[in-house]
Formats: structure tokens, sequence, C-alpha cells
């Protein structure tokens, strides 16, 4: 038995490997469950440090510039990064402004935008918010003023192109990943500008009072009755009290249909209001494009004439 249980071990010894494995098994989940608390509560302990200090945090940073380090060179930092102070950047990547790259969407749209406010105020002379006159006034522009049928057509057509190079200026913004870190909060602010270029170009249709901008007010509207929490037919709409009178639609037309009263309104948004909320946004974002390191573009190139060659000692 002696010489049995040498040779072939007990069931105890054969049992040990086994039950060793398994508490190695155990034992290596054990240590890895353990090892993922630790990450999840350095990782919350990281959190709650950046809550006592947001302005650590990548949202601050996007949103608001931090100052430069201190540094030797951090008072000239501070002058040449700053738009008011420094206008044009003291140094830019050459490949990131080829129009190969950008295509010149944001610098065509905003002269665009530009040349809209220009004949926008022009157009404003001739014009009367009124349900009586507002189609009038359109035919005498068109037909009775100097040059006020090419004014009519360079302000139609200039507001058809912003929303065309708006949208490709945000296409090759994406392509490019120019919307990345730290430019996250500029790219927020593009899609407002966008929204904004969109509300321009709507509340503008109704304005001459015609056929075309009366249908397309009635469908704009009628399609914000849906809309979440504040449209009379949208999502839990009613369940918080909307009606079709106290609904968006009705504070958007200022009654039930579209009237004199949706007019008016659609003339003070238009010429007054988003002009205003959309010239404020284009300055953060010019100032934003400054302060996050300018234009985004592929890696400068040097090109071989500006390679110098090291010094002999």
């Amino acid at each position: 038995m002696a010489d049995i249980e040498g040779k072939n071990g007990s069931p105890a010894s054969t049992g040990t490997p086994a039950g060793g494995a398994g508490n190695g098994n155990g034992k290596g989940k054990l240590t890895a469950l353990i090892e993922d608390s630790k990450a999840v509560r350095d990782r919350a302990l990281e959190e709650l440090q950046a809550l006592k200090q947001p302005e650590k945090t990548d949202l601050w940073k996007s949103v608001l510039r931090v100052k430069h380090d201190e540094t030797p060179r951090s008072r000239a930092l501070g002058v040449l990064s700053n738009v008011f102070l420094h206008l044009h950047p003291a140094k830019i990547n050459r490949d990131a402004v080829a129009y190969n790259y950008t295509w010149g969407m944001g610098g065509m749209t905003f002269y665009v935008y530009i040349t809209l406010v220009f004949t926008g105020a022009l157009l404003m002379f001739y014009y009367h918010p009124s349900k009586v006159v507002a189609f009038r006034d359109i035919l005498y522009l068109e037909h009775d003023v100097p040059f006020g049928k090419l004014l009519r057509n360079m302000h139609r057509w200039g507001a058809h192109l912003m929303v065309i190079m708006v949208e490709v200026h945000m296409f090759r913004v994406y392509l490019t990943g120019s919307y990345k870190k730290p430019r996250e909060f500029n790219w927020v602010v593009g899609v407002l500008l966008l929204v904004l270029t969109l509300l321009l170009s709507f509340t503008g249709y109704l304005l001459p009072d015609d056929q075309l901008g009366f249908w397309a007010v009635t469908v704009g509207t009628n399609m914000a009755r849906a809309t979440p929490l504040l449209g009379h037919d949208g999502p839990f709409g009613p369940q918080l009290g909307m009606t079709p009178f106290n609904d968006v639609r009705f504070g958007l037309l200022g009654g039930s249909i579209v009237d004199a009263n949706a007019l008016l309104r659609a003339y003070i948004w238009h010429c007054v209001a988003i002009p205003i909320i959309a010239s404020a946004f284009m300055v953060v974002h010019f100032w934003r494009v400054r302060k996050d390191g300018g234009i985004s573009g592929p890696s400068p190139v040097m090109l071989e004439s500006e390679i110098k060659e090291p010094r002999k000692i």
C-alpha cells in the first residue's frame, strides 16, 4: 500500500493540484476585481477633484481660454494671442490657410453676411411690415425704384448662398476633424450659427407677403405644433397644458393664423433680433478660432529652401 500510494499518490495528493488551480483562478479573479475597483475609485476621486477645481477640466478650458503659464515669454504670448491687442496672428500655418484645405467657406460666408446686412438695410427704406402694403412695396421696389430689382435679388440669392456656404463650411470642418479638442466649444457655436442662418432664411420668406411666403410659414409653423414639450401636438405638450392658443406656434405667429401679427413678428425677428444674436455669436466664433490656436490644419511642411544647414564647429 505504501508503494502504491508512493507511486500513484494518495487521493488527497491528487486533489491538491486541482484545488490549488481553483484557488489560483479564484485569487486571480479577486485580484482583478480589486484592481478594477481601485481604478474606479481613482477615477471617481479625479472627477471629484475636478468638481472642486472646474477651471482645470477640459470642458472649462474648451469654453474659456486659460492664461499662459508663467514664463519669461508669457506677457508677449498674452499680447500676440489677444484678438484686440494684436488683430492679425503673429504666426500661421501655411498649409492650414490653403484654399484646397479650407475651401475658404468661413470667410466667404462672413462676406456674404455683410452683403446681406447692407442690402437688407437698403430694402428697409422701401418696406412696411403691414398686410395692406407689404406686397405692394415689393412691386414698387421691383418696377419703380432704380436698381430695386437688382437690390432685392442680391439679398434673396445672397441668403440662399449663405445657407449653402454655412453647410459646406461645417462639412469641411467635420471632414478635417477641426471640431476636436480644443475646439469643441467653437463647434457648438458653429452649430448655433447654422440654426440662426436657417431662421434668418425662414423668417425672410414671409416678408414679401406672397403666396410662397404664406404657405411656407404655414407649413413651418404647423410643424412647430409637434415640438416636444412646447407644442400642443408634441410629446408631453398636452400634459404640460399646451393648447393651440399658448404653445410655440401661437408665440411665433402672435395668433392662431398667419396674419398681420405673424408678418410683424417675422419682420422684427428677421431685421433686428436674429441679426444681433448672430453677430454676437460670430464675434465669439472668430475670437475662439484665434484663441484655440488659429485655423486647424495639417502638420506644417517645411520647404527645401527653408532648411538651414547645421553650422560647422
